[in-house]
């Protein structure tokens, strides 16, 4: 093994805990793993902390984390524990080649204006920055004004699926993330409320343990409508169970308010699902299109209710309709992207600053 390609990946804590899944653990798993499996030494350090906004423990932590680590190697740290921490990270630079991962730009909080200056300074002194998405880098091109030389582009990977084969009827509904207002599962649910006179039944999978009052108004709502028993809230899935809830769907549905990528809508793709999503960030990239020109789902305006029950009528009622986009997202799932080819295009990063 040659020392050019040896890595040090930091990240958060508890990457691995299924009760905590995220596309960016999801992203720092698949690609440590494929990072190995492609030639690489992957040494993986995880740092404990409330990431982003650890504190002086965090802030010990990290420092801690990249002393120990010899001078001139290659680091690729989680922006998640780096963004918030340019101190720390700019020290660091002086003896180490830091690439830092953006899984999303904390930048873009408007409520905490002091993430945009911390960000901007910690992205500053990275020899690289690596986006999960083109409109990642172009939002930080944007907002940071960096040297587009250093700011790079790894889509997240998808794996083999085995193909969904959904219902003649398409009632079921899947949607993957933590339950959280960010990913605007309050604005499916009003959604559905709009056509609670069809039949449909909805799967929320992810954490209930982020946002316990946003969880906790969700069922109220769900109860008093009396739709409680067609809007299920599963809490995190991940593995077999995970597989067999796409598995038994008909349609993925995403009404986020935010995404950098949506890897949820890949994952997706990868069993043949269409998609439902709101038009925000790097969905649209995620979603493409298929070889033949369509795209594999519909995209909504943001935060626009009545465009979602206008969309999720139509996909429950309209069997041409639902071909259509079963048929698009088919042609699509041949198109991802794997996971060794996003670790390809983080090897070529990580070369080029240890060169």
């Amino acid at each position: 093994m040659t020392a050019a390609r040896v890595v040090h990946v930091v990240v958060p804590q508890g990457i691995d805990d299924p009760l905590r899944p995220s596309g960016g653990n999801t992203y720092d798993r698949r690609l440590c793993h494929a990072l190995g499996s492609g030639g690489w030494s992957v040494s993986v350090g995880e740092v404990a902390g409330a990431w982003p906004w650890a504190g002086e423990s965090g802030r010990n932590a990290l420092a801690e984390a990249l002393c120990a680590l010899p001078a001139g190697s290659t680091v690729l740290v989680d922006g998640l524990v780096a963004s918030t921490l340019p101190e720390v990270v700019a020290h660091a630079c002086c003896r180490l080649r830091l690439v830092v991962l953006l899984h999303m730009p904390l930048g873009i909080d408007a409520e905490r204006p002091e993430a945009l200056r911390a960000e901007c300074e910690v992205l500053s002194a990275a020899s690289a920055v690596v986006t999960t998405s083109g409109w990642a880098r172009d939002w930080v091109l944007a907002s940071y004004g960096l040297d587009p030389g250093r700011v790079h582009v790894a889509h997240p990977g998808v794996d083999i699926c085995t193909t969904a084969t959904g219902t003649r009827r398409g009632g079921a509904l899947l949607c993957v993330g933590a339950v959280t207002p960010g990913k605007g599962q309050d604005l499916l649910f009003a959604a559905l409320e709009d056509v609670a006179d069809l039949r449909w039944r909805c799967e929320c999978v992810g954490a209930l343990s982020v946002a316990p009052a946003f969880v906790a108004e969700l069922l109220n709502r769900a109860r008093e409508s009396g739709l409680d028993e067609r809007f299920e809230l599963t809490g995190p899935l991940s593995g077999d169970a995970l597989d067999a809830a796409y598995a038994a769907a008909d349609v993925f549905v995403l009404a986020s308010r935010a995404e950098t990528y949506g890897m949820v809508v890949t994952e997706a793709l990868s069993r043949g699902l269409p998609v439902i999503a709101a038009d925000v960030g790097g969905v649209p990239e995620a979603l493409g299109f298929a070889s033949t020109g369509e795209r594999p789902g519909l995209l909504l305006p943001p935060a626009d209710v009545p465009a979602l029950a206008d969309a999720l009528r139509l996909w429950l009622t309209d069997a041409e309709a639902r071909g259509a986009l079963r048929t698009a997202a088919h042609h699509r799932r041949a198109g991802l992207q794997y996971w060794s080819e996003t670790a390809a295009s983080v090897g070529r990063v990580l070369l080029g600053v240890a060169a």
